[in-house]
């Protein structure tokens, strides 16, 4: 009998947004995964503030999701079809079912972070729950691709890909290096791709979706970008100031602040995009996030800058100790 996902002890209390938050990561019931209930408006430090000599709330960093028994988790990734590979419907269930899982660890790893890091400004987790919700919506959308074509989410085998990499931040800069600026970057590089292979093959319905979740991705890569740039206080312009409140309306407490270490603090003189190879936790590295041919024109529009993506366009791996 595998063991309990996380002690019960330690679940937030009921009625906030972080038991909503975490009942997301462990939910079983695909049907939670894919229409996540209302989120509630008392956050937990709110909930404590009455209560006499309460202890400030503490971080929750939950190893693994609850997955429904439909889902068959594999260890092995599956190849991604080729473009004339993608003229076969079943090839192309197969990669959509894949968009859908990512978005579900995608919606899950922002429900994590918000339990993780809940020091950092409320605005911040606020927005965290803004993109869950919308990870949500596009695994909605996608599974509805499916059915049209015959297929439903469970039909193919998930890997657990990001849970394996993305949980190892272990800061709010990591975190929004890793997934925003990171995989989320990257993935305005794959919708773009896939989008024109859709269409090269006459699949209309297939490329308009793909492109309506990357236009959709580009405020979420720049919810990375001016977050990262808050957490570093880097110089010059990977992003732009950190907005006061999130764009679901939750205005920063006062007083709340992102905790920091050495790792935090970018040097005088770093460039943005060496600033943000550091925060990359081993054994990512830019590589991953880089889709080809790369989606210059939308990452831009995510507040990342020119330099940045040409140093992104031109790295390769480097030897250790190099």
């Amino acid at each position: 009998m595998p063991s309990p996902l996380a002690p019960p002890s330690d679940a937030p209390p009921p009625g906030t947004v972080e038991r909503w938050a975490w009942d997301y990561v462990l939910s079983v019931d695909l049907e939670h995964k894919l229409s996540p209930p209302p989120v509630p408006s008392l956050w937990e430090s709110d909930a404590t503030l009455s209560a006499s000599g309460a202890a400030p709330v503490p971080p929750r960093r939950l190893e693994r999701p609850g997955r429904p028994a439909a889902l068959r988790i594999s260890e092995r990734a599956q190849k991604s079809p080729g473009p004339e590979a993608l003229r076969n419907p079943a090839r192309r269930a197969q990669l959509f079912h894949a968009f859908l899982h990512h978005e579900l660890q995608a919606a899950e790893l922002m429900a994590w972070a918000l339990l993780a890091f809940p020091g950092t400004p409320r605005a911040f987790r606020g927005g965290l729950v803004r993109i869950a919700l919308d990870e949500a919506r596009h695994m909605r959308l996608y599974a509805a691709y499916l059915a049209a074509i015959g297929h439903r989410f469970g039909d193919f085998p998930v890997r657990d890909w990001f849970w394996t990499r993305v949980p190892a931040a272990a800061s709010p800069a990591q975190f929004v290096a890793v997934m925003g600026m990171g995989l989320e970057g990257g993935n305005l590089d794959h919708t773009a791709r896939f989008a024109e292979r859709f269409r090269a093959i006459g699949d209309v319905e297939g490329a308009a979706l793909t492109e309506r979740v990357g236009a959709e991705e580009i405020p979420h890569v720049r919810f990375g970008v001016r977050w990262f740039r808050r957490f570093t206080q880097a110089s010059g312009s990977a992003g732009q100031a950190a907005p006061s409140t999130s764009a679901a309306g939750h205005p920063a407490a006062a007083g709340e602040a992102a905790p920091r270490g050495p790792e935090d603090v970018a040097p005088r003189g770093s460039s943005d995009f060496d600033v943000w190879v550091r925060h990359i936790p081993p054994p990512l590295s830019p590589l991953l996030m880089r889709g080809e041919p790369m989606n210059r024109r939308d990452r831009s529009r995510s507040g990342l800058s020119e330099p940045f993506l040409d140093a992104l366009a031109s790295w390769t791996e480097r030897a250790p100790g190099s």
